[in-house]
């Protein structure tokens, strides 16, 4: 299967695949073209700098330290440098400057990730681990990779 792929640094490749990640971030509107098409999920070798992700498990969702552990532990399964999982990508938008306090906590939750001020949103669904991961060098952008079907769940 020839597919998009995107690479997410850990942890939050991880959390994208294990289904808590829900929102894409980014400065661009990179993911608006693959909009209803599914995207591959590269987990880089290097780790996401900050701990956003770790406050919103904590404390917004209600997460245990032992329950943020064990998904942390689980995102590492099929190591670093790999396509590791599956996503479909849904709409992208920019995220507006003054929204109500509410939605904003929404969305960051949604993102694990806080101060989204315009940045581009995208929603990502169906998150799916691949039953074998393929080794490969994360690129800039997206990129196109081969994933043998045998690995697709």
């Amino acid at each position: 299967m020839r597919v998009a792929c995107l690479s997410f640094r850990q942890p939050y490749a991880g959390l994208t695949l294990n289904g808590l990640k829900t929102l894409e971030t980014r400065w661009r509107p990179l993911l608006a073209e693959f909009r209803n098409c599914t995207l591959a999920i590269h987990i880089a070798v290097k780790d996401w700098d900050g701990h956003d992700w770790r406050d919103i498990l904590l404390s917004r969702a209600g997460m245990s330290h032992a329950q943020v552990q064990h998904v942390i532990d689980s995102g590492e399964r099929l190591g670093r440098g790999v396509i590791a999982g599956l996503v479909d990508v849904g709409e992208t938008w920019q995220c507006e400057e003054n929204l109500p306090p509410l939605q904003v906590l929404e969305l960051e939750n949604q993102a694990l990730l806080k101060g989204l001020d315009h940045k581009y949103l995208t929603t990502i669904s169906n998150a799916r681990w691949l039953l074998q991961p393929v080794p490969a060098r994360g690129g800039k952008d997206v990129w196109q990779v081969d994933i043998p079907d045998e690995f697709i769940p």
